[in-house]
């Protein structure tokens, strides 16, 4: 078999894409493909037509055609083994079969026709093998992306820096009864005063960005947290990236939900007392109804990075009522936090451990109780005559809950083209190499505890699931809080930031 050329045209002959596979001019691709909606005799049922030089053969796509042009002595069979090939790679990279959506992914398209066919011959591939060979990533594209990210996390970091610097400055200017310093030429007016016995927590505003760069306090010129680092370290940082990413390079895995400082940026004021209370949850329910499983852990963790503060108690506020297990550490008076909800140390006189972050109170809830689910999905496909057509939605049952970046994940059926969308309720990704339907949520809150999205593909009930969920929170499902920090010796207050999270570890409707 000698195949000349792949193309997808229009009704009228108009080439949309062609692909050519042995040496032939643009006139002579042109003139064939214009010539053979004249060759089609109207009303009869073919799949091909043939000239006294080529053979057509041609599959319609809607309002398109295509069309592999053949040497007369090829294999018809073969040819239409082809054809039903290229025809099921369109469907892959276009949601509709129209000419716009064809001139936009014409490279994809390309790409994909070229590891059909070789120097005019079928090479002997399937889907599965064309979405996998074209997929392949670029070693240095890869590398790029982790030097500059490596950057940009650098620049972060030394702009808390700068900022955590600038605002001691204030507060010893305060405390010492001299006039505030003015940074960056905004005065000394533009800069709010915060007591030296208030508690700082996750809520406070963060400080203006144009005190932290100014030219009175740094230098003009190339900043150091934007230059390269050594070699070795971009090495090191490409790999780590890697690692934490899992087995791909763009999908996150399940360490997302564990690695809680990925699902939430830390906190721009960070004391020398800081306190993290991460929560996170594993639930699968069934997908008609009934909850087999839902676990809930937390943890209290503390981090003292000045000695003077190491010898301190933290107050707790337990307002949870749906019966959690509570667990502190050894070395924490068991007896102290039992009676007034109190950590502090069996032995007043120790002190925390400086620079380490110290678990001091974990929880867990195990239940099935369908009442405590956070997010209800409820997923209705139901056969038609062309297909599946799918009613799925959710319910915010936990109020006091808001759920950012919400993305439930639907799987469809491969190789049947892009689902068509009716009702939506926020934004939908189709990725069809993963051959998933992603229902993305800006925002989930008391204001926006429902929504539902409808759409229509083919395919049988049980494709579309398991549907799995994945959302973070600055808000935790337990109501538990530490609101006040103080030292051992005289109960004076203690400055303490925190940050809390509530993020997914595994959240499936199977």
């Amino acid at each position: 078999m000698v195949l000349l050329a792949a193309a997808v045209c229009t009704k009228a002959g108009k080439a949309i894409i062609s692909r050519q596979f042995v040496e032939m001019t643009r006139t002579r691709v042109e003139g064939l493909l214009a010539a053979f909606p004249k060759l089609m005799n109207t009303g009869k049922q073919h799949t091909f037509v043939e000239t006294d030089s080529v053979r057509y053969v041609y599959q319609p796509l809607e309002k398109l055609y295509m069309v592999l042009i053949t040497t007369k002595n090829s294999n018809i069979l073969e040819d239409l083994e082809t054809l039903r090939l290229f025809s099921r790679v369109i469907p892959e990279y276009c949601r509709v079969l129209e000419e716009s959506e064809i001139s936009e992914h014409c490279f994809d398209l390309i790409f994909a026709f070229d590891e059909i066919v070789a120097l005019g011959y079928r090479e002997n591939v399937n889907l599965a093998q064309i979405r996998t060979f074209t997929e392949m990533d670029s070693h240095e594209e890869k590398v790029f992306r982790a030097v500059r990210e490596t950057q940009e996390r650098e620049a972060k970091a030394e702009m808390r820096r700068k900022a955590k610097e600038l605002q001691q400055a204030r507060r010893d200017a305060e405390r010492s009864g001299k006039k505030v310093p003015a940074f960056g030429g905004f005065g000394s007016g533009g800069m709010t005063s915060v007591s030296s016995g208030s508690i700082i927590t996750d809520s406070i505003v963060e400080p203006e960005k144009p005190k932290i760069t100014p030219a009175a306090v740094r230098p003009s010129g190339p900043s150091k947290a934007l230059k390269l680092g050594a070699k070795g370290k971009e090495v090191d940082n490409f790999v780590d990236k890697l690692k934490s990413e899992g087995e791909t390079i763009m999908a996150s895995t399940g360490k997302r939900g564990s690695d809680v400082s990925k699902a939430l940026p830390p906190p721009v004021n960070v004391e020398s007392v800081h306190l993290r209370v991460e929560e996170k949850i594993s639930l699968t329910c069934g997908r008609d109804g009934g909850l087999q499983n839902m676990e809930v852990l937390g943890m209290v963790t503390l981090r003292v990075s000045d000695d003077k503060n190491g010898r301190i108690r933290l107050i707790i506020n337990n307002n949870d009522n749906k019966g959690l297990q509570l667990q502190t550490h050894p070395n924490v008076d068991k007896k102290l936090f039992t009676a007034d909800s109190v950590i502090g140390l069996k032995n007043p006189e120790k002190s925390f451990p400086l620079n380490n972050d110290v678990g001091v109170l974990k929880w867990r809830l195990q239940t099935t109780d369908e009442a405590l689910i956070p997010l209800t999905i409820n997923c209705w496909p139901s056969e038609s005559g062309t297909g599946c057509d799918v009613n799925i939605e959710y319910e915010l049952q936990e109020e006091s809950l808001e759920l950012n970046d919400v993305v439930i994940g639907i799987p469809v059926p491969s190789g049947v083209g892009a689902p068509m969308i009716g009702d939506l309720d926020g934004e939908y990704k189709h990725d069809s190499r993963r051959n998933m339907l992603e229902w993305c949520l800006p925002v989930i809150d008391a204001n926006n505890k429902t929504g539902s999205l409808e759409f229509s593909i083919a395919g049988q009930p049980n494709d579309f699931f398991p549907i799995n969920v994945s959302f973070v929170s600055k808000r935790n499902y337990c109501d538990i809080q530490v609101t006040k920090a103080t030292y051992v010796d005289g109960d004076g207050p203690v400055r303490f930031s925190s940050e809390t999270s509530f993020v997914v570890d595994k959240y499936e409707i199977l």
